[in-house]
Parts: structure tokens; C-alpha cells; sequence
């Protein structure tokens, strides 16, 4: 593996301003440790409102972007990390941002005929009646780790719902329920490496299930025949493309009982805990933690050309 960054500053920015900061920190200390162990010059650099951190970014030569959520996975970050002339991990600009709102990343899916679940958006300041028959999924139009996601299967916590999903953003997000399994596919650079089921103990995988040990079960490879397989493969990467997303991403699918497949959404910068789905994927086809992070970071780079004046 070409060793681009070695002997390189690198940044790996953590925390952020989203509901998801903690899970954030708990990626960038595993990333930051990683890297250490390999012999780079990794130094965790916490974003927060104060800006302090853009003074601190202008001292390294790139950024290993460990942020999730607002401000972070959205393509905020990245526009200043362009600005600054500092190569990053994962997808640019636009694709972020694509991916981050999942309403618009369907309405792109659906373009390019992609299969997602039926949907539509609520607005908190102009709300319209429910269009979808019950059970739906209510969930925040911009938010990840399914922070403010709530299963309703009746009219009786319709409205509570979507309190809540209103506590994240002021659009939600309304989509059919596909009961089946719920399989997620690991993407680096050109290649999906694999997909996996996860099964939650509980309703749904909730920002609880998934981030306490013991409530999810994994199943690698997802136990799918050889041809739906496959499918699912290619779907996800061609979501991931279709977005303009590179470096590396993780798709959320589900798969009915007559193996019909249905985009969820693209997490440009998936988590990297001890829990994580993406590292589990990357295990099963023999690349370890370390080995992926480091694959991340050579791929990193800027994305907008810089013309000549």
C-alpha cells in the first residue's frame, strides 16, 4: 500500500456539532490511535463553535474527517477544509451534502431508477396530513445514526413522533415500512466489499440498539442467495456513485421476503467504534481496523479544481 501521508501532519477532526459528537469522539480516538500505531503523525483536533480548530487545521497537510452528522458529514466541513487547500478522507462537497439529506438523496436514487421506499416529507412550520398507510418510519430529514427515528404503526403516535423528529430538524422524513432483513454493504474506493445483516433486539436499530454491545447480531455475509447477493452489491455501489460519493461510504438497505431491494441511505462517513458496521465488512475480506483507516487516508484528497488565475 503506497504510504502517500507518512511522514505528513495529519488531522483527524472529531466532536463536532450534531447530536452524534459523542459517537464522533469514540471514531477519532480509535482513527488517532490507529494511525499512531502505524507511525503517523496523527493528532485528534476537536471542532467545536469556537472556530479554534480552523487555526489548528492550517498547520496540517490533511484532515482524516472523523465528524458524523451536521456540520460534519454534510459537506460544512469539507467547505472549509477545500477552502483551506487541505486534502480529506470520504466523499467532497456536494456529495456530502446530497448524501447527508436523505430526502433529496432519493429524489436522485429515483432519477436514476433506483429502488427506495415510498416517502414523502413532513415540514414542522406547514405540516400536511400522512399520504402513506401505516406502518411508516418517521425520522429527521438530516441526521444519522438513527438519531430521532421512531417505527409508527398507528395514529396514535403519529404526532409524537414526529416531535421528535422535529427536535432534530424542521423537516421529517416519512417513509413505507419494508418489514425483511436490514442489510448494510461496506463501500472503499470502487469496490463494495461486502454486505452484512444486522439484526436488532429490539423493534428497530435505534441510536440505543446500535451503540450498546449485545442488542444488534451480525450476520457476515448477509445470508442472501448467490444472485440477490450480488444485486445488492451492485445497487449499493450504484447509490454511492450516483451521489458522486468516493472514498469510502456505507449503504443502509432493506430486503423484503420476495428479494426486493430498497435504498435506505448512504452514510458518507460511517462510525468507526468498537460496535461499527463498516470495520466488521472490511474484517470479513481480510483488511483489519488499521489497515482500513490507512486505506482511507490514502484516498484522501481535494475535490474542487483550483483554476488558473
Amino acid at each position: 500500500m503506497s504510504r502517500t501521508w507518512r511522514d505528513k501532519q495529519i488531522g483527524v477532526l472529531l466532536g463536532g456539532l450534531s447530536a452524534e459528537q459523542e459517537i464522533s469522539r469514540l471514531t477519532g480516538a480509535g482513527v488517532s490511535q490507529a494511525l499512531q500505531e502505524r507511525g503517523y503523525k496523527a493528532t485528534p483536533i476537536e471542532v467545536d463553535a469556537t472556530g479554534a480548530w480552523i487555526g489548528r487545521v492550517r498547520e496540517i497537510d490533511v484532515a482524516f474527517i472523523a465528524l458524523h452528522g451536521k456540520f460534519g458529514e454534510d459537506g460544512t466541513v469539507q467547505s472549509v477544509l477545500e477552502l483551506l487547500g487541505v486534502p480529506y478522507t470520504g466523499s467532497g462537497v456536494l456529495a456530502s451534502a446530497l448524501a447527508m439529506n436523505k430526502p433529496v438523496a432519493k429524489r436522485v436514487w429515483q432519477t436514476y431508477g433506483l429502488p427506495t421506499p415510498a416517502w414523502q416529507v413532513i415540514e414542522k412550520d406547514r405540516p400536511e396530513p400522512l399520504t402513506l398507510p401505516y406502518p411508516v418510519v418517521v425520522k429527521p430529514a438530516t441526521e444519522g445514526s438513527s438519531v430521532g427515528v421512531s417505527i409508527v404503526r398507528s395514529h396514535e403516535t403519529w404526532h409524537s413522533s414526529l416531535a421528535e423528529a422535529f427536535r432534530f430538524d424542521p423537516h421529517a422524513l416519512v417513509e413505507a415500512y419494508i418489514p425483511g432483513k436490514e442489510v448494510t454493504v461496506g463501500i472503499l474506493g470502487e469496490q463494495a466489499l461486502g454486505a452484512m445483516e444486522v439484526i436488532a433486539k429490539g423493534e428497530f436499530h435505534s441510536y440505543d440498539v446500535k451503540y450498546t454491545a449485545g442488542r444488534e447480531e451480525f450476520i457476515l455475509p448477509a445470508p442472501l442467495p448467490p444472485p440477490l447477493y450480488e444485486r445488492v452489491l451492485q445497487i449499493a455501489l450504484t447509490a454511492h456513485r450516483t451521489l458522486g460519493c468516493s472514498g469510502y461510504s456505507r449503504v443502509d438497505t432493506r430486503i423484503n421476503e420476495q428479494g426486493e431491494i430498497f435504498l435506505l441511505e448512504v452514510n458518507t462517513l460511517p462510525g468507526f467504534t468498537t460496535l461499527s458496521y463498516l470495520p466488521r465488512i472490511a474484517a470479513a475480506v481480510g483488511l483489519d481496523y488499521g489497515d482500513l483507516v490507512e486505506a482511507i487516508l490514502q484516498r484522501a484528497t481535494l475535490h474542487i479544481h483550483r483554476s488558473a488565475r
